[in-house]
């Protein structure tokens, strides 16, 4: 990092709400971590959000982000290993997600009205929550993410989302409890 310049100057501008300085450090820096997140995502395209979703992160946390060497270089890479990691495991979730979807081909078994039956159900009584609540359900439930993060996403403090969740899952089995299949019957002349 010797040969790099140095970041502080612009930096203080920056911290101090300049857009012009803030350009400045993106363009100077916007390759080495484009490159980063390229080595670290299967697409540019990917790469791409990433890179902009750091600088968007050092923009938001300008006024306590601390150079190292003079350089806000350390703190974007760290960022973009972060930011690329997440970005795997969600797109790992949304493939699993469409991987278990019901496919329109000859090859895919018949769906079982009570599958039909259970998916409407459970949709239903996901609209009927509010919209914070079936937010902070999806992230939470759908997308794995922390519930204080979850909380903070809706605007909502932790310790209230935990509360929430806990009403909304006991809704969600008092609604759908008669579809549990331990408690379903079983078909004629079979043991249960």
């Amino acid at each position: 990092m010797e040969d790099e310049p140095d970041d502080g100057p612009l930096w203080v501008l920056a911290q101090r709400n300049d857009g012009a300085a803030f350009a400045a450090l993106f363009d100077r820096h916007r390759p080495r971590v484009y490159r980063r997140a390229t080595s670290l995502l299967q697409t540019p395209h990917d790469a791409e959000d990433v890179t902009a979703a750091a600088f968007y992160e050092l923009w938001r946390k300008r006024r306590t982000v601390v150079l190292v060497a003079g350089s806000v270089v350390p703190w974007l890479l760290v960022t973009t290993v972060n930011l690329a990691r997440n970005h795997r495991r969600a797109t790992a979730r949304y493939r699993r997600l469409l991987d278990e979807l019901p496919r329109d081909d000859d090859t895919t078994p018949a769906v079982d009205a009570e599958d039909l039956e259970v998916r409407d159900r459970l949709r239903a009584s996901v609209r009927a929550l509010s919209p914070v609540d079936a937010a902070l359900l999806v992230l939470t439930s759908l997308e794995g993410m922390p519930v204080w993060e979850a909380a903070q996403a809706v605007g909502l403090n932790p310790p209230a989302a935990r509360v929430r969740l806990h009403r909304m899952r006991r809704r969600l089995r008092d609604d759908l409890h008669d579809l549990d299949p331990s408690i379903r019957t079983a078909p004629e002349g079979t043991n249960p």
